[in-house]
């Protein structure tokens, strides 16, 4: 039997080689950059997008110095995250906080890397003939996205949540 931190740990690193693997491809494998937009499917596309801020591009215009202070930002929120998950009791938070700790390294390797994270999916649909569109954005940040629904998932209907008063 797998303990919960070894199962966050696998989450994460998971998280991390799937994120890094498929923007390095899409870079320098698929040449994502010199190709444009690559339309997928009627409602996904793959584009290259640099984001310098940090979600929907807020922040973007900081400079060095603001990179480096959302790097230290995010570097004390992963320590606090993994001993939140050393802490852990459950498989769904612990798994879920690892999926985090994965997206969250990713794309802070994107920022040491490139002084960007790279973005690459999105998703639109056509209504009415207007084209409505998502965010575009990348493996790290579904990871975590799909962290966060873990943990609240966990925090709602886990074992400890039924306990609860």
């Amino acid at each position: 039997m797998t303990s919960p931190v070894r199962l966050g740990i696998l989450a994460a690193v998971v998280a991390l080689v799937l994120d890094q693997a498929t923007k390095l491809w899409l870079l320098y494998g698929f040449d994502l950059g010199r190709k444009g937009l690559v339309s997928v499917t009627p409602f996904f596309d793959l584009v290259l997008a640099w984001n310098t801020g940090i979600s929907y591009g807020w922040f973007s215009g900081q400079g060095p110095t603001g990179q480096a202070i959302m790097l230290a930002f995010k570097a004390v929120a992963i320590v606090a995250l993994a001993i939140w998950m050393a802490k852990s009791t459950t498989r769904l938070a612990t798994i879920g906080l690892g999926l985090i700790i994965g997206g969250a390294i990713g794309n802070a390797i994107d920022r040491l890397a490139y002084g960007a994270v790279v973005d690459f999916a999105l998703f639109h649909a056509e209504i009415a003939g207007k084209t409505y569109s998502w965010y575009v954005f990348n493996l790290a940040d579904t990871a975590i996205v799909v962290g966060v629904a873990a943990l609240l998932y966990d925090s709602f209907f886990g074992a400890t949540a039924a306990k609860a008063p």
